[in-house]
């Protein structure tokens, strides 16, 4: 268990974690049961650095370091794996889009799409109240990392037999996205209010959708599909947020 945890670590965060992680076949689908605890983790650290920030510069500003340390304490994985997607999306066939995915150049759809991701993100992030901007920071790494396990339940991999896509979705435990769910929806309850668990359900409805298109185009999902996913969970719920804040909801 201890060892799927730190395997969970250092494959989500660039937290330089000592010991012995999961090396057997499928460790990281089986170790997926703590992808939310991590989500968890981030976002406790992400609203601490947000409220030091705060104390130092004006909202833009701080939302921009915010985010920035956000996407670095990643290491930019998924980031990377939307830009891939993006790019992949050009191709003329189902072959030509899973070759330009392993391709380790970025396109001109991959780069402009993580120009508009980011400036998006943060002029979201920046529209939150401090109050709201917190509950956010703390819920929105939960689901974006609760995403693949409920994807996992619906979608195989792309390439079946090769790609950490494929063997991920063959390991994740069917309980471990529907019990990590129903604990997300409580707390968002809880910091929320009854708009807290819409805004959940919402942006996993928004990733099983993006899931579903990648799915099409690609025959199934890779691990830059699932990353992508992450990403797209994490956008919609500060979109979500600024709305609500928007209409005076939060």
């Amino acid at each position: 268990m201890i060892a799927s945890l730190i395997l969970a670590l250092r494959f989500l965060t660039i937290v330089p974690v000592p010991g012995e992680e999961a090396r057997e076949r499928g460790a990281l689908g089986r170790a997926a049961w703590w992808f939310p605890v991590v989500g968890l983790a981030l976002g406790l650290a992400l609203v601490a650095a947000d409220r030091a920030l705060a104390l130092a510069f004006a909202p833009l500003l701080s939302a921009t370091l915010v985010l920035s340390l956000w996407k670095v304490a990643t290491g930019g994985i998924h980031l990377d794996g939307l830009a891939d997607c993006l790019d992949g999306l050009g191709g003329r066939d189902r072959a030509h889009r899973l070759a330009i995915m392993r391709d380790s150049r970025i396109g001109a759809f991959g780069a402009i799409g993580l120009v508009l991701y980011l400036l998006i993100a943060l002029v979201a992030l920046a529209e939150l109240p401090p109050a709201g901007r917190a509950r956010f920071l703390l819920l929105a790494p939960i689901t974006g990392r609760l995403a693949p396990l409920l994807v996992a339940l619906r979608f195989g991999g792309a390439r079946p037999d090769e790609g950490s896509g494929g063997a991920f979705l063959r390991a994740v435990p069917v309980l471990a996205g529907p019990v990590h769910l129903l604990a997300l929806l409580a707390v968002a309850a809880w910091l929320v209010g009854p708009w807290g668990p819409i805004a959940i359900l919402g942006a996993l409805v928004l990733v099983f959708l993006w899931s579903a298109f990648l799915a099409w185009r690609f025959g199934g999902l890779t691990g830059d599909g699932l990353g992508s996913g992450v990403e797209i969970g994490e956008l919609a719920m500060l979109l979500a947020g600024a709305a609500l804040a928007h209409r005076g909801m939060i």
